[in-house]
């Protein structure tokens, strides 16, 4: 071997090292931008995840209390139905009292107006139908009264008319008067756990 093919010998050897130490760095350079490219795709990719995650947790805490809601206020409606259907019908049982029941109801509802006198207005059905001795137990209830022969426009119970004083004791406003607390014996009667 000559002195010009040992140089160029000696270039190549060179250059194929140089060669190997450029793709030894390429090599490192790029498994360094593959590894941080990784990592930057592993995080990106937990951070959709904790979102999505995030937002999943939130739409079914979302849904749960809607279903909620909705469960208790279904719930409160069919109460309100039962409630309502128990007071209505609690003015149909008075009105269907046996006569004997119905007048001893009456009396009843006249011992709290105790004390009292004036003019008991009935409905034309219980006129017909009152007892001969009604006044007497009226009295007797402590209601100082008269039956008035005109009817009153009431589905059941009396008015009493002292003057211009009126005390309303029909079913039906004595109802409405207490549907509070009727309500509540009700629902805790019907409804307690």
């Amino acid at each position: 071997m000559n002195g010009s093919d040992r140089i160029i010998s000696r270039i190549k050897s060179d250059c194929d090292e140089s060669v190997r130490a450029i793709e030894a760095q390429a090599q490192q350079e790029r498994d360094r931008i593959i590894a941080e490219a990784q990592h930057q795709a592993d995080k990106s990719a937990a951070a959709i995840a904790e979102k999505a995650a995030q937002a999943c947790r939130q739409t079914e805490a979302s849904s749960k209390s809607r279903a909620q809601l909705a469960t208790r206020n279904a719930l409160l409606k069919q109460r309100r139905l039962e409630i309502d259907k128990t007071i209505a019908g609690l003015e149909s049982y008075l009105l269907g009292l046996e006569v004997h029941e119905y007048f001893e109801a009456l009396y009843r509802l006249a011992a709290q107006l105790r004390g009292k006198s004036g003019v008991v207005f009935l409905n034309q059905k219980d006129l017909d139908r009152k007892p001969d001795n009604f006044e007497a137990r009226l009295q007797a209830a402590g209601l100082n009264a008269t039956v008035s022969p005109q009817p009153a426009d009431i589905t059941g119970g009396f008015i009493l008319k002292s003057g211009d004083i009126e005390e309303n004791m029909e079913f039906s406003a004595i109802i409405s008067a207490r549907r509070d607390e009727m309500e509540d014996l009700i629902h805790q009667e019907l409804f307690a756990r």
